[in-house]
């Protein structure tokens, strides 16, 4: 199973940062910024690692807190299994575009849900929430559409 990240940074203005995937999975859509897990690396690490390479953001570990697990199986492309290991943090500091991703702060009344993944609507608004840590699970089918989801 992979072990993945995702980094959610909200601002003082209560506004979240989205990126513009801009080459390889999801591409054309709104994501968030994270990646796999590389060898001797702790999870916390990962998610600074991809937060630097996709937005130019570099926080150090104090500055995130796991907030949650997301667990992805996917009946077409096993391969793809992952636990994706949610952080969040306030920032209201600059950043930057990649060759990645292409950032911007997004009102959380405005999330541009019809250009994202869908299940972006219902992982999302549990995030933004954050009335308590999370553990969702996905299942997509073999066409890669949503087939099942659930959480505690």
């Amino acid at each position: 199973m992979l072990q993945t990240t995702h980094v959610f940074l909200f601002n003082s203005k209560w506004q979240i940062l989205l990126g513009m995937k801009k080459r390889w999975f999801g591409i054309g859509k709104w994501n968030w910024f994270g990646g796999k897990n590389h060898e001797g690396e702790t999870i916390k690490e990962t998610a600074l690692r991809e937060l630097s390479e996709e937005a130019g953001i570099f926080l150090n570990e104090r500055d995130v807190e796991k907030i949650g697990i997301l667990h992805f199986f996917n009946e077409g492309k096993p391969e793809r299994n992952q636990d994706v290991h949610v952080f969040h943090w306030k920032y209201d500091g600059e950043f930057s575009e990649t060759e990645e991703m292409k950032p911007q702060w997004r009102d959380i009344e405005k999330i541009p849900y019809d250009s994202m993944r869908e299940d972006d609507p219902i992982r999302l608004p549990k995030l933004i929430s954050k009335k308590s840590s999370f553990d969702m699970t996905f299942t997509f089918n073999k066409e890669g559409k949503l087939a099942d989801y659930s959480w505690e």
